[in-house]
């Protein structure tokens, strides 16, 4: 079976293809195409992302991205006789469009239907205004193609985004998600099956990158400048920040007031020009190990008090190499088996999206649905 998967949770339009194989206890994902459009530039001067102009650039791309795809799989013919359809229905589904409806009108009318089985898209959560682009063009994709359409959950596609590569799993598993716009623990004790065990209380760890980032003058993203100016600083510091609910005794997160806590250091030390550079390396420097250190201590908090075996990691802030590899370590010395995507995979991709809906394919738990709307704020059920 292959399932064409669509992503457009945020800033990065995305689609691909993954041909699912095997059983529900032994899934075999092959991916097939892997495409992404990054909007980095475009939202990189607001110092963040602004949903309308993540919108636009969604309608803009899909199309560009859906016949990459299919030239990726040799599947991009060009037909003599248009499919038939109901170009009202489409124009109903696509309304709020404009140029993507435009573009789809043009292009996908003339192309014969691929060799898929099923249609994935994100649901949720993300930014509304985003995800609706990526749905409604889902939709009009099965309207005109015939396909069934399954809604996924943009988390639960980061926890299983690790199944990319073959990989082993040994229940209760504690899944580590960390990115822009969520910090969440939670526990399965079988696959597709989860409870929310810890979660932030104010900020996203991503979030307080990016904040972080805007405080010491580096540019948008925050994370990957962060990372990179950290890495810059070597020796011993003497900059100390704190290290938020450490020992709080619960698997909450709290990262605003290590935000706040950068923001006043910097104002007293009054740091403004390029001769500061190697203080806001150390600041940069000590704020990620704190934030590494709350992360790893939690996460193990959790896996003993459950008892797990695996600790399945995913979201946009595994890609940070320092927590990559402080993860991998203490794995490694708990005895846990550790699940994390490669980078490619890390950061917001549709194949995510594809494997979620093959494995909910594979066990028997999904349902074909063209009648569902964008969830901002979906949670993991």
């Amino acid at each position: 079976m292959k399932i064409l998967a669509i992503e457009t949770s945020c800033d990065d339009t995305a689609v691909s293809i993954v041909e699912v194989k095997g059983s529900e206890k032994k899934p075999v994902f092959k991916v097939l195409a892997h495409n992404i459009s990054s909007q980095t530039k475009i939202h990189e001067k607001w110092g963040g992302v602004v949903p309308s102009l993540a919108k636009r650039e969604h309608g803009k791309n899909l199309i560009p991205l859906l016949i990459k795809s299919l030239q990726d799989i040799n599947d991009n013919k060009v037909i003599k006789t248009p499919p038939v359809f109901n170009h009202k229905k489409i124009d109903k589904i696509l309304e709020r469009e404009g140029e993507l409806r435009e573009q789809f009108l043009q292009t996908i009318p003339t192309l014969k239907i691929p060799k898929i089985d099923a249609i994935a898209v994100t649901k949720g959560p993300g930014l509304e205004p985003a995800l609706w682009v990526g749905i409604n063009f889902a939709k009009a994709l099965a309207e005109v193609w015939g396909k069934p359409l399954y809604p996924i959950n943009h988390l639960e596609g980061h926890i299983l985004a690790s199944l990319a590569t073959p990989q082993k799993i040994n229940f209760p598993a504690i899944s580590l998600i960390v990115s822009g716009g969520h910090t969440e623990l939670v526990l399965s004790k079988d696959w597709l099956k989860y409870k929310i065990v810890g979660r932030t209380r104010d900020d996203a760890v991503g979030e307080a990158f990016d904040k972080v980032a805007r405080i010491l003058g580096l540019p948008y993203p925050g994370g990957p400048e962060i990372s990179r100016l950290a890495s810059s600083f070597s020796g011993k510091g003497e900059i100390k920040l704190p290290r938020p609910m450490l020992h709080s005794g619960d698997l909450d997160f709290s990262f605003s007031g290590i935000k706040t806590a950068v923001l006043y250091l910097v104002q007293k030390l009054k740091l403004e020009n390029k001769s500061d550079d190697k203080i806001k390396a150390e600041i940069a420097h000590d704020f990620q190990q704190a934030v590494i250190e709350v992360i790893i201590a939690k996460t193990l908090t959790a896996t003993k008090k459950y008892k797990a075996k695996t600790i399945i990691a995913g979201g946009g802030v595994i890609a940070n190499t320092a927590l990559r590899e402080a993860l991998k370590e203490e794995a490694k010395n708990e005895g846990l088996n550790l699940l994390i995507p490669e980078l490619s995979y890390s950061t917001d991709n549709a194949t995510m999206i594809a494997l979620a809906a093959g494995f909910r394919l594979l066990a028997g738990k999904h349902k074909v649905s063209h009648t569902f709307k964008a969830e901002g704020n979906l949670n993991l059920k």
